[in-house]
């Protein structure tokens, strides 16, 4: 009974050793949507090709027969999928899919056929490949959210994202090194002159944005001056109001009484200017020292 189990564990090690130099050996090739990808067989010319058999991991892709009397192989694209989009290098006899799709990701094998140097025997070697697809990553965004302004620190969180998110994004925020789509920053009135850039890359492409430090809380600071000149515009519609009202009030009072009760003349020289300024304009604001020495008649 023990040696049985010892089998059963010595065979379960085999496979899972047998698993992990099968998965040494696929190479993964990046490929761009749209683009050309191109899978390497580091085949050498004294090397006699007579075949070459594609696969992926749910079908055959495509047959390639080496023609002695010819410089170019045979190809046969076995699948519709990659009608079109096949092509084979004359030199080395590397596959090309052109038009990636994105459902091209996956695994292929090659199984390639050659003569030995006996050139009576023949040999197969396979390669295997992971093929990833990504897209071209455009430029990304950012965007400013969670502001608050405390002693003169700005605190806002800004956070960058492209198009269309995929696997496998990395974002990385320069100068301050610092990795992930979002960011946070104090900003101080000291540190205006600096520029915060967001860096998205995939494995086949990259891009960038910048926003400038000026730019950060410019809606926090633009509302404390709005507000700043709204409350001095308060103060000063509630200063004239104060101001012109008592005059308002004299003109009227004198109006009315036409000097029989009450002698404009003998009222405060401030309210005695005030009115001046409302019935004669601003060069008669001032007037002579001595306000008292007659009544002031209003005129009719």
């Amino acid at each position: 009974m023990v040696q049985h189990y010892l089998w059963i564990l010595l065979l379960c090690l085999q496979t899972c050793l047998e698993a992990a130099g099968n998965n040494t050996n696929i190479l993964t090739v990046n490929g761009i949507l749209g683009d050309t990808v191109s899978f390497p067989l580091n085949i050498h010319e004294s090397q006699k090709i007579t075949n070459i058999a594609w696969m992926n991991s749910k079908s055959s892709v495509a047959l390639v027969v080496a023609i002695d009397s010819e410089p170019a192989p045979k190809v046969t694209v076995t699948h519709q999928n990659y009608q079109k989009r096949i092509n084979v290098s004359h030199q080395n006899y590397d596959l090309k899919i052109s038009d990636l799709r994105m459902e091209d990701a996956g695994i292929y094998k090659a199984d390639i056929n050659m003569k030995t140097s006996k050139m009576e025997e023949f040999t197969t070697i396979t390669r295997s490949y992971n093929l990833q697809v990504y897209r071209r990553l455009g430029k990304p965004t950012i965007t400013q959210s969670l502001m608050t302004f405390v002693n003169r620190t700005c605190n806002v969180t800004l956070t960058c994202s492209v198009e269309k998110e995929e696997m496998n994004v990395l974002y990385s925020w320069s100068p301050l090194g610092k990795e992930g789509s979002i960011l946070q920053i104090f900003q101080t009135p000291e540190n205006q002159e600096l520029t915060y850039t967001c860096t998205a890359q995939n494995p086949v492409s990259n891009n960038s944005d910048s926003i400038s430090a000026r730019q950060l809380c410019s809606d926090i600071t633009m509302g404390l001056h709005t507000h700043l000149a709204g409350w001095l515009s308060g103060l000063a519609v509630l200063f004239l109001f104060i101001l012109i009202l008592p005059s308002v009030l004299l003109f009227l009072l004198c109006k009315r009484k036409q000097g029989k009760i009450f002698q404009c003349g003998n009222a405060p020289p401030f309210l005695l200017g005030l009115k001046s300024f409302i019935q004669g304009g601003v060069e008669n604001f001032f007037v002579p020292g001595n306000l008292q020495t007659s009544p002031h008649k209003l005129p009719e």
